[in-house]
């Protein structure tokens, strides 16, 4: 017998953000593992950024959704209130309270960064009695942009501060009555159990993204054009697709540096050698700031560097993984940052190197299924105590045959594919139904 479970993630396809990836990926498992998802969404129209209207084909047909308006960012920006997570809030608010009145529901899942709505959670509990699971792709309160040496955060102190203050409020509250939280980062659940003592370590579960392989298996059939390089022009192409921030000066540092002394020692192997970075800044292209370019600049190698600030339809940044001759994972010097990214980028069964802080579970994934070369560090290092590691490993890349595919171990790389993450997320489900 199916049971119900209401899913709400306010971005949802033909929208390109990440954070609605678990959802979308899942959706063609939980039928198989015994649940019955509903959606419930925004409208597109209503979202800023990057669509790709080809991600809607990969949503089951038969799968319900429901749409809700938000407040116009036009008028809202206006008074400071521009984040989806207020526009949304109320019409989520209401459509939710429609459909839980009108259908059973077993559970509700949250599965976003918009972390207000989780709120929600705790409302519909207190009206409905309907336990809910929350999946923290990151920390809602932090206080990383408090540390000594901290670079700005995203979008200005003001815009970070009132957010923050919004998650003190909000998060105890919402964190008071949740069944279950998933995390793609061990980090998060030791900090929230410190917060919060009540929580009891088995309501926690440690889940990556799962592996987008039928986005792969399709790709093929699509016919995309990526417009950032020509992989036919002779040269050698690495790409880094993903956010950047100050958070990856650190790794980004050690990859410039490196590149810098290996072009001194053999300047005519690294001619041909051009770095992509891709979908760097999530701000509109009137207001992005490029993160990369200056790193590159102040280390002499700029003339191998392009920075794209834009994000691109994903769908794109597969062809692009697809086409390049290797593949670039900068890490950030939070070690509790786990790149949603790393999935594609195996599948795409190009060379890879990964500059990440050693605590990161990006490593282990990476290294286990012996999917590419990772250089790690800590917090406390300076860029020139990884040259020895860099260099060496950009040698290595550089000694690599055009084409060149890694002897990845893809039995290893089993957990962590699309139908397992399902899995274990029903499997969290099933243990609330009594609830």
């Amino acid at each position: 017998m199916s049971h119900q479970v209401l899913i709400v993630s306010p971005h949802f396809p033909p929208v390109n953000a990440a954070d609605h990836q678990r959802v979308r990926m899942s959706l063609p498992y939980f039928k198989e593992f015994g649940w019955e998802p509903h959606v419930l969404t925004v409208w597109p129209d209503c979202i800023e950024g990057v669509q790709d209207s080809l991600l809607v084909k990969t949503v089951p047909s038969h799968i319900p959704v429901t749409y809700t308006k938000a407040l116009p960012i036009q008028l809202t920006r206006r008074i400071g209130m521009s984040t989806l997570g207020l526009r949304c809030f109320p019409y989520l608010l209401k459509a939710g309270d429609r459909l839980l009145h009108q259908n059973k529901f077993d559970l509700i899942y949250f599965s976003s960064t918009v972390f207000i709505t989780m709120t929600l959670g705790f409302m519909w509990y207190k009206r409905f009695g309907i336990p809910y699971v929350l999946d923290f792709q990151d920390p809602w309160l932090s206080d990383y942009y408090k540390q000594p040496g901290a670079a700005p955060p995203p979008g200005g102190r003001w815009k970070y501060g009132y957010s923050q203050l919004q998650a003190k409020l909000l998060e105890p509250k919402t964190l008071s009555k949740v069944s279950h939280v998933i995390s793609v980062s061990p980090a998060y659940p030791q900090t929230l159990q410190h917060r919060y003592p009540q929580l009891r370590p088995d309501q926690f579960t440690v889940l990556p993204f799962g592996a987008p392989e039928a986005d792969f298996e399709q790709l093929p059939s699509l016919n995309i054009q990526q417009t950032i390089f020509d992989p036919n022009d002779g040269k050698r192409h690495w790409v880094y697709v993903g956010r950047g921030g100050n958070d990856m000066a650190l790794a980004l540092r050690i990859l410039f540096l490196g590149i810098q002394l290996e072009r001194q020692r053999n300047p005519e192997q690294w001619q041909a050698v051009r770095l992509h970075f891709i979908g760097t800044s999530y701000a509109p292209k009137d207001r992005a700031v490029k993160t990369i370019e200056p790193i590159a600049q102040e280390l002499g190698v700029a003339d191998l560097v392009t920075e794209y600030t834009d994000r691109i339809p994903y769908f794109e940044a597969l062809k692009v993984l697809a086409d390049s001759d290797a593949i670039l994972l900068i890490g950030s010097n939070d070690p509790g940052y786990t790149a949603s990214k790393l999935y594609p980028c195996i599948l795409a069964r190009k060379p890879i190197l990964a500059i990440f802080h050693k605590h990161s579970s990006v490593v282990d994934i990476l290294q286990s299924c012996q999917a590419g070369q990772a250089v790690t560090f800590a917090s406390e290092n300076q860029p020139s105590d990884l040259l020895p590691a860099v260099t060496f490993q950009l040698r290595t890349l550089l000694s690599l045959p055009k084409g060149y595919q890694p002897k990845t171990n893809w039995n290893a790389f089993q957990p962590y594919t699309a139908r397992e993450m399902t899995r274990q997320q029903c499997a969290i489900f099933d243990k609330y139904l009594s609830t």
